[in-house]
C-alpha cells in the first residue's frame, strides 16, 4: 500500500477474519495428512508425489495466513485519517479529466461486494491516499496517465 500502516473497514477486517479462520481449518486438514504418513516406509512415486503436493499445498497456506495475519495486525496499529483527508475507508466524489464525476469508496480487497470500490493499492486508489477536498491527482493507467481532482471527501460511514 502506502508504506505506512492503513487502517481498515470493519467489513474488510470481517471478510480478513473469516478467510484467516477457513485458512487456519484447512491448514489443519492439510497438516493432519502430513503428520499421518510414515517417514521410513518408502513407498512408490504416487506416495511421494502426493505428499509432496500436500506440502506444497501447507506453504501456500502458511503463505496466505502470514499475509493476512499481518494486514490485521498493521491495521490495529494505524489510526484513521484525520477527517477531511482520504484513507481506508473514504467516500471520494472525483472529477476526472473528462468532467465526469464519481463517488468512489477507497478500501480493501475484501470489501469487493462494493460496486463503487477503488482499492487502496491501485493507480488510483495510491493516488488519493492524503488527499483532501480541491487537491488534483495523476496517476497511471494502462493506458497512459491520467488525472483527477477530489471534489469531496466523506468518511469511513461513506458520507460524501
Amino acid at each position: 500500500m502506502t508504506g505506512v500502516p492503513e487502517p481498515m473497514s470493519p467489513d474488510a477486517r470481517r471478510a480478513l477474519e473469516q478467510e484467516l479462520s477457513t485458512l487456519r481449518t484447512e491448514r489443519d486438514t492439510v497438516a493432519a495428512t502430513l503428520r499421518g504418513t510414515d517417514a521410513d516406509s518408502p513407498g512408490d512415486l504416487a506416495d511421494q508425489a502426493d505428499e509432496l503436493q500436500r506440502a506444497t499445498e501447507a506453504a501456500r497456506l502458511d503463505s496466505r495466513i502470514a499475509v493476512i495475519e499481518a494486514r490485521l495486525a498493521q491495521a490495529a496499529v494505524a489510526a484513521p485519517p484525520a477527517p477531511g483527508v482520504v484513507g481506508v475507508g473514504s467516500t471520494v466524489m472525483v472529477r476526472f479529466a473528462d468532467g465526469s464525476t464519481t463517488a468512489v469508496h477507497l478500501g480493501e480487497i475484501a470489501d469487493s461486494t462494493d460496486s463503487a470500490l477503488v482499492t487502496a493499492d491501485s493507480p488510483l486508489g495510491r493516488a488519493l491516499l492524503g488527499r483532501v477536498a480541491g487537491d488534483p491527482v495523476s496517476y497511471r493507467t494502462p493506458e497512459g496517465p491520467k488525472s483527477a481532482v477530489v471534489v469531496s471527501v466523506g468518511s469511513p460511514s461513506g458520507e460524501a
